[in-house]
């Protein structure tokens, strides 16, 4: 039998919104809790969002007068995006799960979130996408450390898990290296994996997206796939493996997201011989194979005036103007010089498309990997299960460890489904974890 330094009831591996989700709601149920973070701060890849969780049947819905929502529409709207593709059983709860969840966070644990205004965003039937008011991960994940903090929870920081322990498929704690080359242990009764995904992971990518080999990685340099890889060493089974979060239009070489509305308004992306290869209306994840798909993984996204001028009222787009990263023609000839296309195949292009209107702007983009959403199979109460379909007695997975609810591809996610998985499969596997040592 393995000794450890010190042991605790209940271990989560990560601190971003699927870890510290998961310790508040073990700390709720009584179980003394303890996270560990790989980073300096307890932040990961939610800091990298915008924060935003979809929730249905919440009080700021009925607050605002949404009327009409449940999670069977919820649950729908998730699977029509994933062509019938995402499992029944874990969407069905993880949609139950949601209303209450974030309820539990802003009630009890007094976190600021607000319900968006407007239209729904697209693929939602009604408008259930919640959000701090600054519409930031990074306020997102520092009140949740704060909650963590207010309820007596440990985050060690600096802390990277490098191995698990087990006796029997049952895992009874792990260990984990310091900055001044320590190496300490943590003895656990039940553990949580929240540890995201394997989109930072080169070969795993090459092996489970292979669409996306080579992409740009637009994400958390942590998410290296080790609950894949632990898990695979315990039996477990995966699923959804191909399915992530991909982004059409990365600008390059600055590295910065360009916004998918400019080809929602009418935008139109053309390859280096000045042709458009793609429909720009099915999204930006479904398109980003097809960029990456083109010579040398770029094209231009061409745009007119009128989308230019209403995209400068964002600060990211005014500095890839102030960076030189768009170029402007006022006509096709003019636009097609700038960017070093055929004059004649883009001027052909622009008139069949019939989106646009002189004077022109470009931006050269490339398809970038935001994340995955496949990972460990988890039943309705987050246990990882085995490829026989059994539980490991005491593993439980959330967030990017765990298989998501966008099917097993990149043209199933729909809007936000990576904080919806984060949050509630975090409030699931920290309450179950919790009940084993009731």
């Amino acid at each position: 039998m393995t000794s450890f330094d010190a042991a605790v009831p209940v271990a989560v591996i990560g601190a971003g919104a699927c870890g510290l989700t998961a310790a508040l709601a073990a700390r709720d149920e009584g179980a003394e809790v303890v996270v560990l973070e790989r980073d300096p701060l307890p932040r990961g890849s939610t800091a990298m969002s915008s924060g935003m969780i979809p929730a249905c049947n919440t009080s700021m819905q009925k607050s605002a007068g949404v009327n009409g929502d449940s999670p069977e529409l919820m649950a729908a709207d998730i699977q029509r995006k994933a062509n019938g593709q995402a499992d029944a059983e874990l969407l069905n709860a993880v949609c139950a799960e949601s209303g209450p969840a974030l309820d539990w966070l802003t009630e009890r644990h007094r976190l600021s979130l607000e319900l968006l205004d407007g239209p729904p965003y697209p693929g939602h039937s009604v408008q259930r996408t919640h959000a701090p008011p600054s519409r930031s991960g990074e306020e997102l994940s520092d009140d949740l450390a704060r909650a963590v903090r207010e309820a007596g929870i440990e985050i060690v920081t600096d802390a990277h898990v490098t191995d698990l322990f087990d006796e029997g498929g049952k895992v009874t704690g792990l260990q984990y290296d310091r900055p001044d080359g320590g190496v300490e242990s943590l003895g656990a009764g039940a553990l949580v994996l929240a540890c995201c995904g394997f989109g930072g992971n080169p070969e795993f990518v090459e092996r489970y997206i292979p669409e996306m080999a080579g992409a740009v990685y637009y994400g958390h340099e942590g998410n290296q796939g080790d609950a894949v890889r632990w898990g695979l060493e315990l039996g477990a089974a995966m699923a959804d493996m191909g399915a992530y979060q991909g982004h059409g239009s990365v600008a390059v070489p600055h590295a910065a997201l360009v916004s998918w509305s400019l080809m929602n308004g009418g935008g139109i992306l053309v390859n280096n011989r000045g042709h458009r290869f793609a429909d720009e209306s099915e999204g930006s994840s479904e398109t980003a194979a097809a960029v990456v798909a083109q010579p040398d993984a770029q094209v231009w996204a061409v745009i007119d005036h009128r989308l230019h001028e209403n995209a400068m009222k964002f600060a990211e787009y005014r500095q890839l103007d102030e960076l030189g990263a768009i170029r402007n023609g006022g006509d096709a000839g003019e636009i097609a010089e700038a960017c070093g296309l055929p004059p004649s195949d883009l001027a052909a292009t622009l008139t069949d498309a019939a989106r646009l209107s002189p004077p022109y702007c470009a931006i050269r983009v490339t398809g970038a990997l935001l994340h995955t959403q496949g990972g460990l199979a988890v039943d309705r109460h987050a246990r990882v299960l085995r490829d026989d379909g059994s539980p490991l007695p005491n593993l439980f997975a959330g967030g990017g460890a765990a298989r998501g609810v966008s099917g097993d591809d990149g043209r199933g996610y729909l809007s936000c489904n990576g904080l919806l998985t984060a949050v509630t499969l975090g409030r699931i596997s920290g309450r179950q974890a919790a009940r084993l040592f009731k």
